[in-house]
């Protein structure tokens, strides 16, 4: 099985909740870092979830500043990343390897 080392997602998070990765089939995938960033001078919430569970709910960046989660989650074949913003200007950093 071949272990292949994934961007997921780079990109501005909606102000509703998107899609940002889709574990591919006959594949599982493993998250390893999320970093979010606001680009912007105001505190703005995220939500991101993993497979419909949130593993950030509401959570404040402050202005300008960045969040960064370091974790190990596995995901099946089909599974969604999804996230989401209170404003624009947050951008979603995801990393992680696909397994097949």
């Amino acid at each position: 099985m071949p272990n292949i080392v994934k961007n997921m997602a780079r990109q501005n998070l909606a102000t509703s909740e998107g899609t940002l990765y889709t574990v591919p089939t006959s594949t599982s995938a493993v998250v390893t870092n999320i970093v979010l960033t606001n680009t912007t001078a105001a505190a703005i919430q995220a939500t991101i979830k993993l497979a419909t569970v949130e593993v950030l709910s509401g959570i404040s960046i402050a202005a300008n500043g960045i969040l960064a989660l370091d974790i190990k989650q596995v995901l099946a074949a089909g599974d969604v990343i999804a996230g989401s913003a209170s404003a624009t200007g947050l951008r979603a950093h995801i990393s992680g390897m696909e397994i097949s």
